[in-house]
């Protein structure tokens, strides 16, 4: 469950997570939604704490939404239009071969659809998980450059680098060095999301 406010988040953060409990209709979520002319603008969770700031929400580890909406703000401040110098699309930048192999074949729709953007971004953090299943298994709770490895930190460097660039990072036990050309790394995101509870997925 997630415990906390999120009340100063992005908005677009906030519609992110009011389309990803619509679309896997968790009831563990207890969130209330206020909406103005359709639009959720605020979001409150059913706490005795208040969290100040989106930074703090991304801080509830045993929160899949606070890991999901971390992703989505490290990769685009939340932006479903995003589409980045690269040619990176939509809030998790995914690239278009990816989004073809997720069945994505109309980019203009996809970057028009933030429903469709989050339900990728779940189909493919579960592929990926069923892909790494056996290094998940391995190496979850080995320490590698300092950093303790974890499921979550792996499915988030999987969303970087994709699972080849995790086995090839993993295998060799953090001795070879894989990052995007802005310079993001597998072993800096297994270290910024590390910990966070990803078994639902």
């Amino acid at each position: 469950m997630c415990y906390g406010f999120y009340t100063i988040a992005p908005i677009a953060s906030l519609y992110g997570l009011f389309l990803y409990l619509n679309i896997v209709n968790n009831n563990n979520d207890y969130i209330s939604l206020t909406k103005t002319n359709n639009a959720p603008t605020t979001a409150t969770a059913i706490t005795a704490e208040d969290y100040k700031s989106k930074f703090q929400f991304f801080k509830l580890k045993n929160c899949f939404i606070a890991f999901k909406e971390h992703i989505g703000f490290k990769e685009s401040q939340g932006r479903y239009n995003e589409i980045n110098t690269l040619g990176y699309l939509g809030k998790y930048q995914f690239g278009e071969e990816t989004l073809n192999t997720l069945g994505v074949t109309n980019i203009d729709y996809f970057l028009s659809s933030p429903k469709l953007q989050e339900k990728i971004f779940l189909k493919n953090i579960k592929r990926n998980k069923k892909i790494l299943a056996d290094y998940i298994n391995q190496f979850d709770g080995v320490v590698l450059n300092n950093i303790k490895v974890t499921e979550s930190g792996i499915l988030a460097a999987a969303h970087l680098a994709g699972p080849g660039g995790v086995k090839k990072y993993l295998k060799r036990r953090g001795k070879v060095n894989i990052s995007d050309a802005y310079g993001s790394s597998v072993k800096h995101y297994l270290k910024q999301f590390s910990g966070y509870n990803t078994s639902t997925i």
